[in-house]
Formats: C-alpha cells, sequence, structure tokens
C-alpha cells in the first residue's frame, strides 16, 4: 500500500469512529429508500461496519463508503459530502453535518453524482484496494476510461449506473457475506462459454476481519437497444400479435443457460427426506401467507395437495443444481439480433445469501416464467387467457428441443413450485399492490382444484446440434417491482 493510501485508510479508521454525528440524518433517509427492507419499523440499531473515503482527505467532493449494520442487516452506502449542493443534487441530499468531521457539510446520494459516479469506474478500472475494499476486473475485458454515468431509473433492491451506453454497474444495498450470485454464476457460465449471460468485467468486495468476502457491485456489457421481455410481451398483447415464437426462442435459451450451470457447477440429488422437507418449507409458507391474507384461506386445504403430492411422489429423489433463482420476464432481455439473455442473477434478495447459493430444482426458473406468461395476460384487457396458454406451451417445447426432455413430464413437481410461486405473489401483492391481488387469486383458484387425469406429453424429437441433457438436469412474473 502506498504511502497516501496507507494514511487514507488510518484516516478512515479515525472517522469510522465519528460516524455518530451522521446517524440521524441516516435513520430518518434510509427507511424511505425503495431498497431498504426493514419499512414499516422503527430503525433500532445502526452502527457502521466499516468505512473508506475513496478520495484524498479534502477532495471536493468527497466520497465516503459505508457498510452499517442496521438491525443485523448489512447495508452498501455511498456518501458525496460537499460545503453545497448544485442544483441538479438538490434531490439527493440526506442532510447536513452539525458536528465531527462533516461538520458544515452537505452529505448525499453519491450515485446521482456524475462526477463521483466517474470515479468509481475508474477505481473499477485499476485492480487493488483501499482500507478494506477491493478492487478486480478480468484482464482480457478492456473498459475505456471516461464513460459517462447515468442512473438507471425504476429499481427497488439495488441501483445501478449505465456508462456510455457500454457497461451497467449493478451496486449492491443489502450485503452479506459470500460470493453474490450475480458475480459468481455469470463468471461461471462465461467460462464454460455460454452466451446468454452478460459476463462481469470487473466487480468491487469488501474484506472484512472475521468474515467471508462480500460482494458490493458487479461491471458487466450493457445491451444496449435490448427489449425487455416483460415490455416486450405487453406490446405484443396490446397489438394482439403472437408471441409463441419467441416464447419458444426463450424456453430454448432458459435450458441453455441450466445446461451450462448444470455442466460448471455441482449438482446434487435431493432424496426423499430432504424433497419431503422442500415440501413442508411450501406448506409452511402457504399457512404462513393464508393467516395473513383472508382471500387466500377457502382454498389453503386445496393448495395444500400440491404439496402433498410432492412429498409423497419422490422415492428417487429430485434433481437440484444452481439455478437464476427469481426469473420471470422482467428478468430477461431479446438483444438486437433477436436471441435472448438472461440477466440479474441475485435470486430472491430478501432470502439469505447461503440460501440463494444453494442447488435446487431447475423447475423453479420454470414456473417462474410460466407464471410471468399469466401475470402478462391478465394485465390485458379483456383478459387473454389462450395468448398465455399458448406461450406457456411454447416455452416448455422450447425447453424440451435443447434438453429433451418437457418440463410438463413432471406435473407433480411443476404444480408444486407453481403453487409455491402463486402463494408468494398473493403475499406481495397484498403487502404492496392490493389492486393487483386479482392476479395471482386467479391463479390460486385454479391450483386449488383436483387434478384431472392428464394426458402424457410425448418427448421432443432430437434436434440437430441441440445440447445433451445433463445427467442432473431436470427441467423444471409479470415482474413484482
Amino acid at each position: 500500500m502506498s504511502e497516501a493510501a496507507s494514511a487514507r485508510s488510518r484516516l478512515t479508521a479515525d472517522r469510522a469512529a465519528g460516524i455518530g454525528p451522521l446517524e440521524p440524518m441516516l435513520r430518518a433517509w434510509l427507511p424511505a429508500q425503495r431498497w431498504f427492507a426493514g419499512k414499516g419499523r422503527a430503525i433500532s440499531r445502526l452502527r457502521a461496519v466499516s468505512a473508506a473515503e475513496l478520495l484524498p482527505p479534502g477532495s471536493t467532493p468527497g466520497l465516503l463508503h459505508l457498510l452499517l449494520d442496521v438491525d443485523g442487516d448489512c447495508y452498501q452506502l455511498l456518501l458525496g459530502i460537499r460545503p453545497s449542493l448544485p442544483p441538479a443534487l438538490v434531490p439527493a441530499l440526506i442532510g447536513r453535518a452539525e458536528e465531527g468531521p462533516y461538520a458544515g457539510r452537505a452529505v448525499y446520494e453519491a450515485l446521482g453524482d456524475p462526477r463521483l459516479a466517474a470515479m468509481l469506474l475508474e477505481r473499477l478500472r485499476s485492480p487493488g484496494t483501499l482500507g478494506p475494499l477491493r478492487f478486480d476486473r478480468d484482464p482480457d475485458a478492456p473498459v475505456p476510461a471516461g464513460l459517462t454515468p447515468r442512473p438507471l431509473s425504476g429499481e427497488q433492491t439495488n441501483s445501478s449506473l449505465i456508462y456510455g451506453d457500454s457497461f451497467i454497474l449493478k451496486v449492491f444495498r443489502r450485503v452479506g457475506p459470500g460470493v453474490n450470485p450475480d458475480l459468481e454464476l455469470p463468471r461461471a457460465l462465461a467460462a464454460a462459454g455460454c452466451a446468454r449471460v452478460p459476463a462481469p468485467v470487473a466487480w468491487y468486495e469488501a474484506e472484512l476481519p472475521g468474515s467471508e468476502p462480500l460482494t458490493l457491485g458487479v461491471l458487466q456489457p450493457y445491451l444496449r437497444g435490448s427489449d425487455d421481455g416483460w415490455q416486450l410481451a405487453l406490446r405484443r398483447l396490446g397489438a394482439g400479435a403472437d408471441f409463441t415464437t419467441e416464447a419458444h426462442a426463450l424456453g430454448r435459451a432458459t435450458a441453455e443457460v441450466h445446461s451450462a450451470l448444470a455442466s460448471a457447477l455441482p449438482t446434487v440429488a435431493l432424496g426423499p427426506e430432504q424433497t419431503a422437507r422442500l415440501a413442508a418449507g411450501m406448506t409452511a409458507r402457504l399457512a404462513a401467507t393464508a393467516r395473513e391474507v383472508p382471500a387466500l384461506r377457502p382454498y389453503e386445504a386445496g393448495l395444500r395437495g400440491a404439496f402433498d403430492a410432492l412429498a409423497a411422489s419422490r422415492g428417487a429423489g429430485v434433481p437440484a443444481q444452481r439455478i437464476h433463482g427469481d426469473l420471470h420476464l422482467g428478468q430477461t432481455l431479446r438483444t438486437l439480433d433477436g436471441s435472448w439473455s438472461l440477466i440479474d442473477f441475485e435470486g430472491e434478495p430478501a432470502r439469505p445469501l447461503a440460501d440463494r447459493r444453494r442447488p435446487e430444482p431447475a423447475v423453479r426458473d420454470i414456473a417462474g416464467i410460466l407464471r410471468s406468461f399469466d401475470y402478462a395476460a391478465r394485465s390485458h384487457r379483456p383478459f387473454a387467457p389462450a395468448w398465455a396458454d399458448d406461450c406457456r406451451a411454447a416455452f416448455c417445447e422450447g425447453y424440451a428441443r435443447t434438453t429433451g426432455r418437457d418440463p410438463r413430464e413432471d406435473p407433480v413437481l411443476l404444480r408444486a413450485y407453481e403453487t409455491d410461486k402463486a402463494v408468494y405473489e398473493a403475499r406481495y401483492e397484498f403487502r404492496h399492490r392490493p389492486d393487483w391481488l386479482h392476479v395471482p387469486m386467479a391463479a390460486i383458484r385454479r391450483l386449488s382444484e383436483p387434478v384431472r387425469p392428464a394426458h402424457r406429453m410425448p418427448p421432443a424429437p432430437p434436434v440437430p446440434g441441440a445440447l445433451s441433457p445433463h445427467p442432473h438436469q431436470k427441467p423444471p412474473r409479470r415482474p413484482l417491482a
């Protein structure tokens, strides 16, 4: 470490203890942020886990990196420090420090400041450490200097910056020990030669005493001009246009990603006891949701049947592997050449990081996409059930064309995961968008009905050049944003 960096690290340690003067403004500001998980309750504990100044002391503007322990959750903050704010940055103001090392200065959200956002990219271009932070990058992926930054609007659980329409930096807000799947899985897929997911070109982490590194941010290529799968589906619906060709292609892309993940990373077989625990977890989530969502209660017994059937049917266990974990149409992009890419491999941010890194049945991802087609169809007036059914069938057929196995060939597993997803959606909509509760409730009513005998799907014919199914591979939302 250089003498200047060493001095800055010592100053960081001193100022971490002096973060107290910022505490009142942070307590008031945090609950209003879209990515803050503790909405609706007062903050009991707030303390600095680490603090690092990313610019030399006295710089204007200054840039302070914080990791905060807020009632047991760790959050990443990037704070700008200025004597006063220009008009464009006034909406980013957090408060003005009255005492301590930043007395008299304005403290604000730094990612909206082009100068500070550009500085963060420069850190990523130059691997190295700064206090507890470590910056790293792919040496074979050049990142030009001087790219103009702009924030990506409309996010919830994280914050993103686009640089010159060439790269996108995702800054994780709620972080924990261990490699974030949004770094781990795209790197594994890139190493396996799978081009369906943008490969990370740079990233940064925090190294804290007695802890695994915490992934803080990932820089990836920005797929400029791509169509968001959810918005594309809505446009086709609005125009009365078919979407089955796109759904079929998306099924193939999803299968390619699953096959590559199963080849690149360890797979397991969930034995009968593990499968029973999986079903028990679904049953417990159903019971908790029924207590919270009155509209769900009349259907609880019927829904439970899907989970009971899963627990009773898995004599040989369920293949499990690393998966996307939160797949829906809003996590897909159709690029300019007409191909599909999958993005945002973080999984459900509300789940503990260790849970999101465990192997799971691939059908969980498939159930998420199938539910997403239903969400799109029910957002349309009039409701277009045939459109959703056709898209669901085309997606499964596309998946089978790659793996050789149709997800519908395992109806018990698929129904259990679709039911679990619909229960999750009912709780989400009840809490956050009650006007949308009718969408998952329509699926709840359908899924609670007794299962009718179904004609077994014939196996998909082999396709020249298709990927061979991995021995542990098992095929198996409108975005909740």
